[in-house]
């Protein structure tokens, strides 16, 4: 059985869905005013993982996804840019699934956008205040009022006193308390006419918390499965989802005995890079583009998935091209193995194990070892065996996106910085001068291609039969 880790009690609790056979998960995703970058990567290949283990487990997944296109960030992007939010977001959305494509992900069953859930997120707001959870501050903005919410603290696991205001959370002179945050944010003369919408409070936005409880209460109902975002918005973003969601529905009387907003809250841990926090400032801030000029993406998409979700990760050159490493290891076993078109069974030792490490709150580092003995396995093997085995390694892998290309096209791409060297034509025109050498009994020849190739990146492997393989580096 399924285990998932839930933020909210801090252990492991087994999977069972409110409705048999039926997931629904919720991602907090992207605010499209600039590229993503490989945080982004993170949470994305994260959860993509997550909705294929469960759909492979043969659970009915609703996946929803949201879009921030309205937002402090975005509204100050769009001035300096001198162009109206839309065309600003529909940029970086276009840029966000460009990315997600060639990441290889599963795109979301829906992937609502802020903008396009005004009148929920208002029915919300209206909802707090007439119970007495919110109010309209002498600034014109609404805000949540935390200390009269029971229970505001669980997620993060502190009291209200240890708390402060998070990020993205202004505190101005309409606040009763420094904890309480903006559900609905007044407009300022200065700001153009598209960041402003018409409310019983007066024109202006939604705040930032406000709308992922709006949409993924309309698309999954009141009380749904999994929430899942990156480690730092547990507070104060999704404590603040919880508070507006259930205050909402049950009011400053929330009992414990009432259905929580979400069962299980799952987070990714942090990127850093080269064991520093990752950040513009430092200069070391990676655009998931920028990556994969030099590395395939399902290079990126192994290295992520090496790492449990949970776990901090640090991000280097060196690291992904350890993975690389690991994903030639694994793409040499299958070379060259007729697989048929899935004829043959799985081995259940081997899909038995897998699913274990899966089940154990996807255990993505134990799935990918057994993947590595599996795969010494099917080079040991022969015959029958060996078929069965690859094709195992292959449907295994699949679950998580991996070993699904041609294993020589894979071998012989490289890193894709070394694309600028040797073509395929000119690596085998040295392997038919070193075969001509051999034969020619030229030895000295032969090794000096060989050696010549291997400082290019190329590897020669000789194989029965005269045949000789090559792959890059």
């Amino acid at each position: 059985m399924l285990q998932i880790y839930n933020t909210l009690s801090r252990s492991k609790q087994a999977f069972k869905p409110i409705e048999p056979g039926k997931a629904k998960i919720y991602v907090c995703g992207m605010t499209v005013y600039d590229f993503c970058h490989i945080g982004h990567a993170r949470v994305m290949i994260v959860f993509d993982m997550v909705v294929r283990w469960l759909r492979a487990s043969a659970y009915e997944v609703v996946y929803v996804r949201n879009i921030t296109d309205i937002d402090d960030k975005i509204i100050q992007r769009a001035i300096e840019n001198g162009e109206p939010i839309a065309t600003l977001t529909q940029r970086f959305i276009n840029a966000m699934h460009a990315d997600s494509d060639e990441l290889g992900l599963i795109h979301p069953d829906h992937e609502p956008r802020a903008t396009d859930y005004i009148a929920q997120m208002q029915g919300m707001i209206s909802r707090l205040i007439e119970k007495e959870l919110a109010y309209q501050g002498d600034d014109g903005d609404v805000n949540f009022a935390v200390r009269l919410f029971p229970g505001y603290g669980h997620l993060s696991g502190k009291s209200l006193d240890e708390l402060n205001a998070g990020e993205r959370v202004s505190i101005g002179g309409g606040k009763r308390d420094p904890l309480d945050f903006v559900l609905w944010k007044s407009a300022k003369a200065e700001e153009p006419a598209d960041t402003r919408w018409k409310s019983p409070w007066g024109e202006g936005r939604p705040g930032w918390h406000i709308e992922c409880s709006a949409m993924s209460c309309d698309l999954l109902g009141n009380h749904f499965d999994i929430h899942g975002g990156g480690a730092d918005l547990q507070f104060p973003h999704h404590e603040n989802e919880i508070a507006q969601s259930e205050g909402a529905l049950y009011g400053k009387e929330r009992k414990a005995i009432d259905q929580p907003f979400v069962n299980y809250w799952m987070h990714n841990g942090h990127i850093r890079v080269n064991e520093e926090k990752m950040s513009k400032s430092l200069g070391n801030f990676f655009l998931i583009r920028d990556v994969l000029k030099n590395f395939d993406p399902e290079v990126l998409r192994f290295f992520m998935l090496r790492a449990h979700y949970r776990s901090p990760i640090n991000y280097s050159d060196a690291q992904l091209e350890e993975a690389r490493s690991g994903l030639v290891r694994l793409y040499t076993a299958l070379a060259h193995i007729p697989l048929g078109n899935g004829s043959v069974g799985p081995d259940s030792e081997w899909v038995n194990r897998f699913t274990d490490a899966m089940n154990d709150d996807f255990n993505t580092p134990e799935a990918i070892a057994v993947l590595f003995e599996l795969a010494s396995e099917v080079n040991r093997a022969q015959g029958e065996k060996q078929v069965q085995l690859a094709a195992t390694l292959k449907e295994l892998a699949g679950a998580l996106n991996f070993l699904q290309r041609d294993p020589t096209l894979f071998l012989q791409a490289g890193s894709r910085s070394s694309e600028v060297g040797m073509s395929a034509e000119q690596i085998e025109e040295q392997i038919r001068a070193r075969v001509a050498a051999k034969q020619a009994k030229d030895f000295t020849k032969a090794d000096l291609i060989r050696k010549a190739l291997l400082e290019q990146g190329v590897v020669l492997e000789d194989k029965p039969g005269g045949i000789t393989e090559w792959r890059r580096t």
